[in-house]
This record gives structure tokens, sequence and C-alpha cells, in this order.
């Protein structure tokens, strides 16, 4: 600091403050200095020839956390243009002059009057002057000074991140990281141990273990295994003064979750099930669950179902639920009571996402057997055949036998069955069919050439349960019967040029049957013998003509005979 000389003398102002820097007494020493001499503590003496200064001090202390009745000491200032005769005055000013600190001017002695906190605040500046008392006139220059507040271990460490949620993936190596806890203390690092933090573990062993200096947190056993125990809450304490007796502390809780890993095969819970299924079932259809347990969760946990053999191979099919993860067993093929009452199926469950790590736990997959027991249910008549096509003949007596249909209980017990035909209230009834026997007769006279194709549903029921039906159709067809005489196709009116050559083809007529075609054509054509004969005019089948039969008119020729059904019609000729 450069101070500057006044007249011819050059007064020294001291202030040294000396503090043991512990929670023991606080040693304070002001040294008094003449002019181009130091004064040292082990009483030497040495001279400079130098620049003079007028104050010469360390920096002040003071200790955080005063809690005593008086105010604390902190050091003196001291000019050594002070005679001890009170004219010189001490004056402080700056930050807490006259609130936090104050000074005897008379002896130049400082205090602290309130408990500080170097956490809120680390130093103070103040300014130092000593001025004649007589005058006010400055015996020193203003001078600038720092008060430090001296630390003390009045800060815990804080964890404040914590508590901590983490996991970690189960069966994992002995010493795996698991995380990193750090605390901090607001105590002066510099300065001792108040603020070096050594970490420990309070609870939470013998599973996991912590480093003293970095805090990372480790695994401390091998193969944890999740499905014994999931969830541990770990406490670490956090203390100062490297752990020392007398330390403060401070602790947190980090939650630990083991993440599963495939570890576990699955497993029937029975090596043989049972199961029923009514013959009834229909195909395509869920008959049954069966469901393996693995210990595992999640993707971990997925498996499929197959059947690996058995005799029921090709009745049955089986697929996986991936929601519920069970094996869904359907119906391929129609189940007969009668024709096999049980089946066999080697179920096998497996894991679909295989981790190798484990694969000397394995095999992840496991394997049951599973019989079918087939239900009988009482079912409804089976007929003989799925449909059926029967014939009659047109203008058959009422009575007549059509054909007959047969339905047979396919249970064992071989009920009695009983038939039915369908009708409708509206319907026109021309079959009946016998109840006990199954025959189908005609109740009226059919004609083919109005209805040819009757369509008829038949239902039997069992005499022991009216309630189970089953149908069949029955289509009918009337057979034809030469009924109906042939007609010309229309009336005809022939004009006939007069100088038509003989033999000359004056035109075409043809002839039409209702009948099949068996009972149709061909037609014979002649002139109708109870009319008078006109020679000028023959008739002549043409037998070439097909499919319409017809007959030529020619002139001068005669007609053929006529054929068994007849019918006149006699064309005109102008």
């Amino acid at each position: 600091m450069k101070i500057t000389s006044t007249s011819c003398i050059c007064p020294v102002l001291v202030c040294l403050c000396f503090v043991q820097r512990c929670y023991g007494t606080a040693h304070h020493s002001s040294i008094k200095v003449t002019r181009n001499q130091t004064k040292h503590t082990e009483g030497e003496t040495e001279v400079h020839h130098r620049p003079k200064r007028g104050w010469v001090w360390n920096q002040f202390f003071v200790l955080e956390e005063h809690m005593g009745p008086d105010p604390q000491y902190v050091g003196k200032l001291h000019s050594n243009s002070d005679k001890g005769d009170g004219s010189v005055k001490y004056i402080l000013t700056g930050e807490g002059a006259g609130t936090i600190f104050i000074i005897d001017d008379t002896t130049g002695d400082i205090h602290s009057t309130k408990s500080l906190d170097r956490e809120q605040k680390t130093h103070y500046v103040l300014h130092a002057q000593a001025i004649d008392r007589r005058t006010n006139k400055p015996l020193e220059p203003e001078s600038e000074f720092i008060i430090k507040v001296q630390d003390i271990n009045d800060n815990a460490p804080k964890f404040t991140d914590g508590p901590y949620i983490v996991t970690v993936p189960e069966m994992s190596d002995m010493g795996t990281s698991v995380l990193q806890v750090t605390a901090t203390d607001a105590d002066d690092p510099t300065y001792g141990n108040s603020a070096r933090v050594v970490y420990s573990i309070l609870q939470g062993q013998p599973y996991f273990s912590v480093d003293p200096k970095t805090g990372v947190i480790r695994t401390a056993l091998h193969n944890m295994d999740r499905e014994a125990r999931e969830h541990y809450s770990v406490v670490i304490q956090a203390k100062d003064m490297a752990g020392q007796v007398g330390g403060l502390s401070g602790s947190t809780t980090v939650n630990i979750t083991l993440t599963d890993v495939n570890d576990n095969p699955p497993r029937f819970p029975q090596r043989h099930y049972q199961l029923y299924v009514p013959e009834s079932a229909q195909v395509g259809s869920a008959v049954g669950k069966i469901k393996a347990n693995d210990a595992d969760t999640g993707s971990n946990a997925d498996m499929t179902y197959s059947i690996i053999n058995g005799d029921g191979v090709g009745m049955f099919s089986i697929s996986t639920d991936k929601d519920t993860r069970e094996g869904i067993l359907s119906l391929k093929k129609p189940l007969n009571y009668e024709k096999k009452k049980s089946y066999t199926l080697n179920i096998e469950g497996a894991n679909t996402h295989l981790d190798f790590r484990f694969s000397h736990l394995g095999p992840f997959k496991d394997a049951t057997m599973l019989k079918i027991i087939v239900g009988d249910v009482d079912e409804p008549p089976l007929f003989s055949m799925p449909s059926y096509v029967m014939e009659v003949y047109e203008n058959a007596k009422i009575g007549t036998i059509v054909g007959t249909v047969l339905a047979q209980d396919p249970d064992s017990a071989n009920s009695l069955v009983r038939y039915f035909i369908n009708y409708n209230s509206d319907d026109e009834r021309f079959f009946n069919i016998d109840a006990n026997t199954g025959t189908i007769k005609t109740t009226k006279v059919l004609d083919r050439e109005e209805t040819p194709w009757y369509n008829i549903t038949v239902s039997a029921s069992e005499n022991d349960n009216p309630g189970l039906l089953s149908y069949v159709t029955v289509g009918i067809r009337v057979l034809d019967v030469n009924d109906n005489p042939p007609e010309l196709a229309k009336e005809y009116d022939i004009v006939v040029c007069e100088n038509s050559k003989p033999g000359q083809v004056i035109h075409t007529i043809s002839a039409t049957d209702k009948d099949d075609f068996a009972n149709g054509p061909r037609f014979n054509f002649f002139l109708d013998e109870h009319l008078p004969m006109n020679p000028n005019f023959t008739l002549k089948d043409n037998e070439a003509a097909a499919p319409s039969p017809s007959g030529f008119v020619r002139a001068r020729e005669m007609g053929a005979c006529g054929p068994a059904m007849q019918k006149r019609s006699c064309p005109r000729l102008v």
C-alpha cells in the first residue's frame, strides 16, 4: 500500500490479528512498528532503508456463528502516532461498519456485534483512518482492509437430487455400477475437512456397496434374482470431516428395482391335463385353453404353443393369445362320439425371445400331455343323402308312391324317427309322407305341362326328442305321358295363283304338341277324310324338316295316313 508522508514525521499504524483457526480460543496481538523497523514476534529487530509506511497489518478474521453474550473481538488498529493520551481518533467505514463491526475510536479495538454466516457472506471490505481528535485532520491516509469470516463446520452434507429411483438388470455381475450419488457441503472446501465428504451405506447391505470417495453404488452379490426379490431400498450417508467422529452427516434413499431378463423357462403346472369337448362343437371354434407359467415378465415371458404329436394332430390346432399368453385349442374337423371317443395331444410351450447368456438355465420350453374326451350329444337324425331326386308320371293315380327318404338317429340310442313335409300355410299340397316310413305319395293328379318339377322339404325328428330336427330337400320330376294331341301352329289362309303349275308348293304348314319331345314330333299330316276332297290340292309330309314338323300343300297330290293322336284342322285354300 502506497502511503504519502507528511511534514517531518511518518507515523505508522499497525493492526495485526491472529486467530487460531479452530474451535478454540482466538488469540489477538497488535505490534507497534517504529520507523524503518519491522517488529517480529521473536523479538528480532531488523533495520531497512526504504520509503516509510504509516499502516502495516495483515488480514482480519472473525469466526462465524459466534453465539457468546459479548461482542466478538476481531482485532486492533494502532497508529505509531498514538501516544496513548487519547489524541488519536480511529474511524471505521465500509461494509458493516457501525452495524456489524464497531470500533473503539480511542483504543482502535474492533468488535463484531452479530453472529455471521460465512455461507451467506465470506468477507467484508472496510476502510480505516486515524485522525487528530483536536484538529480532525488525518494522521494517516485512509486504508482498505478485509475482515474474512472464518468457517466452522456448521453445514451438513446434502443430497440435492434425492431420493433416487434407479434400475439394474437382475443376474448382473458383482460390482456392476448402479448409480453415482453426490452430496454437497456448504462449508469452505479450502479450509480444513469441513467440506470433505465420505460416503457409507446405512441400509442395503449385503446386496449393494458404495465407494466412500466417489459415491458410486455397485452390486455386491452375484446373480441377484428378480423373481426372489425385486425392490431394494438403499440408504446412503454422506459425512463431512472426512468421516471423523463429530462430523455432520446427511442421508438419502436410493430405490433400486431389478429389471427382468429371460432367465426362467416356461413351465406347465401339470404333466397331464384332461379336456371335455362335446361332439357338437363347431369346426373352427375354440374348445379349450392351456397355459404354461413363466416367472419372467414382459417380452421375456412371451411364448408360442404347438402340438408336437398325438393322435389328435389332424383334428385340433393350437394358437397363442399374445395378451394372456394362453394356448387356444381349436377344432379342425367335426367330432363323432360314435366313431372316436377320445384323443391325445402333446403340447409344447416355448419362449420366443431367448437370451443366450442364460442358455445354461434352459431349455426354455416345456411339454405336457392333453387328453380330450369327446362328449356324446343327442344329435338330430341324419338323412342317408344330402338331397333326394324322385320321379313320377303325370296323370298318375292319387296315392302313387313317388319315393322314400331315410333318416337314422346317429346316437347310440338309435331312437325311432318320424318324418314330415314342411308346407307353408298357403301351399297347395300335392304330396304327403308316411310319418313312420318316409314314403312320399301323390295326393293329386299331376300335370307335367302345368308344373314339371316340385321342390319339397322333408324334416325328421326323434320320437324321444322331437325338438331335434334335421331337414333335407326332395326334388320331384314329373314325367311326361302322351296326353296332348298336336295342333296347327296357327290358322292358315292360303292364296293360290290361278296359273300355278301342278306339283308346285303353295304353302307350308306346321304343328305343335304340349307333350315332351319324346311324345311330340314327329307328326303325320293328312287331309281330313270327313270333308269333301278337292282334287286340285294334295298334302305331303316334309320328312326332312326338323325340329318343327311341317307339311307341304301341293297341287294334284293326295295326303297320307294320320297318327294315333289327331286333331282336325283345315287350312283354307283360295
